[in-house]
């Protein structure tokens, strides 16, 4: 296959347009009136840095890539070898198959079979669909086993402002806690806190020139419609990173190499922490033969 990502579904609605790849079901390109609202890479690269991609059964780290189902020991493949964990889940090089493409949407699936370290078998599918002023993600998961499973779901949108430098831009979170980054630790996170009196309260803005995170933030207040609102913005433009209510988590990454770019940011959101195969905290839990389903997206709104 000439392309790492596979064949490149282009979706349009307007002025704005969208890149889905098959390999992964990825963002890779998401744009209105050719500028730019999420960071993209050509279709002959990988992504860089998990740029767009789908973390599913789950996001972020699973420590040491051990866990423990049904009271048998589970040893999922290394994919941090720098820290020996398990990072972002199974479908991230998985050929998705194509179920519907129209002008402005799409839908794709994957099977994540009963597989090295992953005991129970799920059928999960996505649907992109575009609008003037944004997209809307949804994924939906099934158990096809025979046996309840928890599993968690995100994803890992670099968002940007045409070209505002990132550090000109003010990042708005409304997190109350965090579970801050630890550089040296196998699993670079630490016992989590409140946000109140640190640097890592974001509840009012503040600019992203200063920041390096690689942090998870919990404790999110849903606006009035019942959704989480994660905010990126500069001048009369504002990049809202909207989230279902299941999505109870957002990771935040400022790399400063980013290729091409420099300075980026991810917000990711995320249905659970990193390790939660092993903490079980907020983990979707389905019976055998159940499904799930929640929404994200991004909004554009220019004054």
């Amino acid at each position: 296959m000439a392309n790492p990502t596979g064949e490149q579904f282009e979706l349009t609605r307007g002025n704005a347009r969208a890149v889905v790849t098959e390999i992964g079901a990825g963002l890779r390109a998401f744009e209105i009136n050719n500028v730019p609202y999420l960071e993209t890479f050509a279709a002959e690269e990988q992504p860089p840095k998990a740029a767009g991609q789908v973390l599913l059964p789950w996001p972020n780290r699973t420590k040491g890539a051990r866990w423990t189902f049904d009271g048998e020991p589970q040893e999922l493949a290394v994919t941090e070898e720098a820290r020996g964990n398990a990072i972002h889940g199974l479908v991230r090089d998985k050929e998705w198959e194509l179920l519907e493409h129209g002008e402005w949407f799409i839908r794709l699936a994957v099977e994540v079979g009963a597989e090295q370290g992953w005991p129970v078998p799920l059928h999960a599918e996505i649907t992109y669909d575009l609008a003037p002023r944004g997209i809307t993600v949804t994924h939906e998961v099934r158990n096809e086993g025979d046996k309840p499973i928890g599993f968690g779901v995100g994803t890992h949108p670099y968002l940007r402002i045409g070209d505002v430098p990132t550090d000109e831009l003010t990042l708005t979170l409304a997190a109350s806690r965090v579970r801050p980054y630890v550089a040296d630790e196998q699993l670079p996170f630490g016992d989590e806190i409140d946000v109140e009196g640190t640097d890592y309260d974001l509840r009012e803005g503040r600019i992203v020139g200063g920041l390096d995170l690689d942090t998870a933030f919990g404790g999110l207040a849903a606006y009035d419609d019942g959704r989480y609102h994660h905010l990126l913005s500069h001048h009369d433009t504002t990049v809202d990173l909207w989230a279902d209510p299941d999505f109870g988590w957002v990771q935040v990454f400022t790399p400063s190499d980013f290729p091409g770019r420099g300075r980026a940011i991810a917000i990711e959101p995320m249905t659970c922490p990193a390790d939660a195969l092993n903490s079980k905290t907020d983990l979707i839990e389905l019976e055998p033969g159940a499904s799930w389903g929640a929404s994200w997206g991004i909004l554009v709104d220019i004054r």
